[in-house]
């Protein structure tokens, strides 16, 4: 935190000599401020027949209404106040609802959070930005698929000085979860930001959907189209002091490249992606560097788009044989993660991975607004080995499709449908009749209005 001081302080002194300003006084800075938010309304389904929790009870929904409020102020001297507040409720839920570990982690909230207030300040290609922000990089992402999305606080530095090359850079030491489960305590309200946080796939020891301590983590992301058609990125992130018990901590380092290559055809375009990131522990006390989350991930997906409205891509990815632990918070993915699920499945070790990938957009056929996503995806995961445990196999079988509709008649108005199947059959490392199948389904209706 001294050096983000300290560099806070040295742009403020640049700022007072800067000499181009969007507004003329503090006031007129707020004044001229701009207000955008969005209300939604939710409900969703999920089938928890084949859990032993509910079975009999077949689905259980959870409705969830709220609004999202933003508000940043015009520049003053180069400075800028961003403030973001995220409100929801569940009007009507079920006692069956509020005691899903699913719905706790992921839907059951009800209160007010201020998700982002921040200082930011911009001299020429450079800005800074200290408190608490949204962030989305493939390492360091909050969740946005929840109806409640997650934030971090530390400072982050933006520079786009090289040409066609951005360069981003963080300092995080708190992170607010989606739900106030999702960080250990007591379910029903919004996360708060506390010195813990969601590290997605970690596992044998550490929980993998539930935030554990942590120290502070610094991250750089890179992203370069120097090349025509071609986007390079990487990123590296290193997290400080993770906790696993009184006596076992240790430093989690996550690495990520990836490469975009489009080629512009007649009619339509060509999409080849190649993925490559890893995970390894650093400075671990006894205890910690027994995790087994040494591995790496490669994906590659190849796709087709803009044809006739049409798009299709075919993904795979393998995992070595230790788990990958893919970033903080639980927004990073895989190419071959399927809508409404998590990655955790893809990404333990020794897992073969693929998914399959439809598109239409109707507005070719004069329906305006209204799009079609279909998926198919499969798992096919060994046995692999968390912390002292040999895990069982899973395989899984996916199939997830959705509509979605912006409102041509109400600009900001739109609509989603999703739905989602997944059966599993896991096998146990040695006693065949603990084998299990079982299959669950979600259903979901949002609706957003934003302005």
């Amino acid at each position: 935190m001294k050096l983000a001081n300290l560099s806070l302080a040295a742009i403020m002194i640049g700022g007072l000599v800067s000499s181009s300003f969007a507004a003329d006084t503090l006031e007129d800075a707020f004044k001229n401020g701009k207000v955008n938010g969005e209300l939604k309304a939710w409900y969703l389904s999920q089938d928890f027949e084949t859990t032993a929790t509910y079975r009999g009870k077949g689905a259980i929904g959870i409705p969830i209404i709220g609004v999202n409020l933003n508000y940043v102020t015009d520049s003053f001297n180069g400075f800028r106040l961003g403030l973001s507040t995220q409100t929801s409720a569940n009007p009507g839920i079920s006692e069956d609802a509020k005691n899903s570990a699913v719905y706790q982690k992921e839907e059951y909230v009800g209160g007010t959070v201020l998700s982002e207030a921040y200082l930011a300040y911009k001299l020429s290609n450079t800005e800074l930005k200290v408190g608490r922000q949204y962030i989305a990089t493939p390492l360091v992402s909050g969740s946005g698929t929840r109806f409640t999305r997650e934030s971090f606080q530390g400072a982050t530095l933006v520079n786009t000085d090289i040409p066609q090359t951005t360069i981003w850079a963080a300092w995080i030491d708190k992170f607010q979860g989606r739900t106030s489960a999702v960080e250990g305590y007591a379910p029903g309200d919004p996360g708060s930001f506390e010195n813990r946080a969601v590290f997605i796939g970690s596992g044998g020891g550490l929980p993998t959907s539930t935030a554990t301590a942590f120290n502070d983590a610094y991250s750089v992301f890179v992203t370069n189209n120097s090349i025509n058609n071609l986007t390079l990125k990487a990123q590296y992130v290193m997290a400080n002091d993770v906790w696993r018990s009184a006596a076992s901590n240790g430093d989690i380092g996550m690495y990520y490249t990836e490469a975009n290559y489009v080629i512009p055809m007649s009619g339509f375009k060509l999409g080849f992606d190649g993925l490559f990131r890893g995970s390894y522990v650093s400075s671990a006390t006894k205890g910690f560097e027994d995790l087994n989350i040494e591995g790496t991930y490669t994906g590659v997906r190849a796709s087709i788009s803009e044809l006739a409205g049409f798009g299709f891509s075919a993904a795979a990815g393998t995992t070595s044989s230790e788990t990958v632990v893919i970033g903080i918070g639980n927004g990073p993915t895989t190419y071959t993660t399927i809508i409404m699920a998590g990655s955790t499945p893809l990404i333990v070790g020794n897992t073969d991975s693929y998914l399959f990938q439809a598109t239409y957009d109707f507005s070719k056929i004069g329906l305006t607004g209204l799009t079609s996503l279909f998926q198919y995806g499969i798992i096919k995961q060994d046995q692999y080995t968390t912390g002292n445990l040999v895990q069982g196999a899973n395989d899984h079988n996916q199939f997830a499709c959705a509509l979605t509709y912006a409102v041509p008649a109400v600009k900001g108005l739109t609509t989603y449908l999703e739905y989602m199947t997944d059966t599993t059959e896991y096998k146990h490392p040695t006693t065949s009749t603990l084998n299990t199948e079982k299959e669950n389904g979600s259903l979901w209706f949002r609706a957003g209005y934003k302005f």
